[in-house]
């Protein structure tokens, strides 16, 4: 009964998690996809859509690449961890691990490697395979990445995948007589296995229930992919216009299919499809969100083929149109969801953005941020903005309050903190205490010696400090 119990709860959250994931909210989609995986490790289905929901995150705001390489250095012991458990054959705890590592950069090679030895460690090539796929989606000519998929298909006795993979080889490595060696071979298993024939062949109603599967096992596999273009969107579209047909108050199938349509450049319809959902439902702050970034995505692609077609005054005009959309939509939506706090964050970094333009501005901006603070997800950057607007009015006392707030909570030298700390060593320079504004400065170079003027600024520092001992 207890296991009943648990696979339910692993379904239940697998579909919660797909259906974040296609409604583009995929923080939420990776919570509710691990917290599956802790329940059900065996279940492929939800690992796959799990790490399609980490890379769509992680590609939602990339970090720098000097970030990456500090994260990268700073994920070693967590590497050696899952290594290590690997070797004495607790695969289990291995893969655990893995998750956690791949949740921070799924796309980190050593990352991956760590877990495709923890998967194989738990007997599970099909889950290495999953991994490897992964990195090879994001670097399609990885011949060694390919490789490594299509062997663990082939001890996962997924002939079909494996066979695909190595046609892909093939056509990487042309005249590769091992590679062809390896595709027939693969080729000659999936003829024989196909669509499980061996298992139904002579059964009443087999071949149809063979179909079956593999339009279900095509459908699942469309849907896992973070992008769909091409004959995959087509049918995914008309699957979608079909289920909302079937089901016109479900607005997961409105959500997803404007993300398709996004994806494939067909804004319009984007745009259309969600003002459908608008009367469904006239107050979802989802929906609105999802209409704000879908018309200032389609800005953002005229402007770009305007620019690319040399007609560069009407993307000036065009951005400046862009701009001022953003600007009114997000003081729309401030009114409409007052205690919506991510949304006070963004209108108040709007108004501190255009404050040079009108002054009023920045006590506007102040507003929103004071307000944003209160939210987990924004506060340091509300504290970080509110402290540039105080200096834009000339308080730097208000300002170091908040920049020393906001660095008391950094863990981390990450790109935020630089400029925390950048911006507190201006504000000590300022104050003549350059002794402190050394410090401050010291703290970012030694992380990161090209952060803006930080060399001018040291050697200038120093050249003061010695004056002032002198003196």
């Amino acid at each position: 009964m207890a296991n009943d119990t648990t696979a339910q709860k692993a379904q239940n959250l697998t579909n919660r998690g797909r259906q974040a994931l296609e409604a583009g909210r995929y923080e939420l989609a990776v919570e509710m996809l691990s917290q599956a995986i802790e329940c059900a490790p065996g279940s492929l289905e939800t690992r796959r859509l799990l790490r399609t929901a980490q890379i769509a995150k992680f590609r939602q705001n990339p970090p720098s690449s000097f970030s990456l390489k500090l994260q990268s250095l700073a994920n070693m012991g967590k590497r050696a961890k899952i290594l290590s458990l690997a070797k004495k054959g607790q695969g289990a705890e291995a893969m655990a691990e893995a998750e956690k590592l791949l949740a921070i950069n799924p796309l980190d090679p050593d990352n991956i490697d760590a877990a495709v030895k923890a998967a194989e460690a738990a007997g599970m090539p099909e889950a290495a395979a999953i991994s490897v796929e992964a990195a090879y989606s994001c670097n399609q000519g990885d011949v060694v990445l390919l490789e490594r998929i299509a062997q663990y298909y082939m001890i996962a006795k997924r002939y079909d995948k494996a066979r695909d993979a190595y046609v892909k080889l093939s056509q990487l490595k042309p005249g590769d007589q091992r590679i062809i060696q390896l595709l027939k071979n693969a080729e000659a298993q999936s003829t024989m296995t196909i669509g499980g024939w061996s298992a139904t062949v002579g059964k009443k109603g087999g071949f149809q229930a063979i179909l079956a599967n593999q339009e279900q096992a095509k459908k699942l596999d469309q849907a896992n992919k973070a992008v769909v273009v091409g004959a995959d969107a087509d049918a995914l579209i008309a699957e979608k216009l079909a289920q909302i047909e079937k089901e016109p108050n479900n607005l997961n199938f409105y959500r997803a299919l404007a993300r398709i349509y996004m994806q494939n450049k067909r804004f319009d319809e984007a745009v259309g499809i969600l003002q459908r959902a608008q009367t469904v439902s006239s107050a979802d702050p989802e929906l609105d969100r999802m209409l704000s970034t879908v018309t200032a995505a389609s800005y953002e692609y005229q402007i770009e083929q305007l620019r690319k077609a040399g007609r560069t005054e009407e993307a000036d005009n065009l951005e400046v149109e862009k701009n001022q959309f953003v600007f009114d939509d997000l003081a729309t939506r401030v009114e409409r969801y007052p205690n919506d706090l991510h949304l006070r964050f963004e209108l108040g970094y709007q108004y501190y953005i255009y404050g040079d333009q009108e002054p009023s501005f920045y006590d506007e901006a102040i507003q929103h941020l004071q307000l944003a603070q209160k939210s987990p997800k924004d506060r340091l950057q509300s504290l970080y903005y509110l402290a540039m607007c105080f200096l834009k009015k000339g308080q730097r006392d208000m300002a170091v309050m908040q920049l020393e707030t906001a660095r008391d909570q950094l863990p981390t030298m990450d790109d935020l903190k630089k400029k925390v700390d950048y911006q507190l060593g201006l504000c000590a320079e300022e104050a003549k205490d350059y002794e402190k504004a050394y410090n401050y400065y010291k703290d970012v170079y030694s992380t990161d010696v090209t952060f803006g003027d930080l060399n001018e600024r040291m050697l200038k520092i120093n050249k003061l400090m010695h004056e002032q001992k002198q003196g």
